[in-house]
């Protein structure tokens, strides 16, 4: 259960500093400091907002998991069958990871109307505004989600504690940028800097994880080899 929490974490921390991700946590973070001369008030926001992505992602998965799961016919599919979908799956995953399978999704859009009506409900708006963006799924956010943390959310059978722990991974870079913020403006800049090389490196090292893992799992359990 250890390496699943630790796997949902790195998923929502990749998702989290995906580029189109990204953009919306920077839009949270010029959000969450414009109170910048309170910090207990930019803290608060962080938190609050990031505790809204982190709820929308528990009930979305408790859903999806607890839909899939209550089914017996499927439960069973799966009971017997995971480990030898996870492996093209992974690899499927870790392929639009590196950029080389492009897709396009469907994406929940928000107009400016109603994040400006948002942006003007407070530190309520601040939670509002992490349930919006987590909503709002890009290809990467959404081959994440439901391509890696549902799978692992229904093999290990935990709809509530994966999909929280992946929450809190997508919400993390808006909190170390409300506590840099209480800190000094001038290094929000450095940290995107950062971060951004970090999301460079982050991103093939994790689709080529995907793709050994994936290649494993079906070189396994699909042509029952032994390594």
């Amino acid at each position: 259960m250890l390496a699943a929490g630790a796997s949902a974490l790195w998923l929502g921390i990749l998702t989290s500093i995906s580029p189109c991700p990204l953009a919306s946590n920077v839009a949270a973070v010029s959000f969450v400091g414009r109170d910048i001369e309170n910090p207990g008030r930019v803290l608060l926001a962080g938190l609050v907002y990031s505790a809204g992505r982190a709820l929308t992602y528990v009930l979305v998965g408790w859903l999806v998991v607890a839909s899939v799961l209550s089914v017996p016919s499927v439960s069973f599919f799966l009971q017997q069958r995971m480990n030898q979908i996870l492996g093209p799956l992974l690899v499927l995953i870790g392929v639009g990871i590196l950029g080389w399978l492009p897709v396009r999704l469907p994406s929940l859009g928000f107009g400016d109307a109603v994040r400006q009506r948002i942006a003007n409900r407070g530190i309520l708006g601040a939670g509002l505004l992490g349930i919006l963006f987590a909503l709002s799924f890009c290809p990467v956010s959404a081959g994440l989600f439901f391509g890696g943390l549902i799978p692992l959310a229904v093999s290990a059978d935990s709809r509530i504690a994966l999909p929280a722990i992946y929450g809190v991974g997508t919400g993390l870079p808006v909190m170390v940028f409300a506590v840099l913020l209480t800190v000094g403006a001038q290094w929000v800049g450095r940290a995107f800097h950062v971060l951004t090389r970090i999301e460079r490196a982050a991103r093939p090292v994790t689709g080529v994880i995907f793709i050994l893992a994936g290649v494993y799992l079906a070189a396994t359990h699909i042509f029952g080899m032994n390594f």
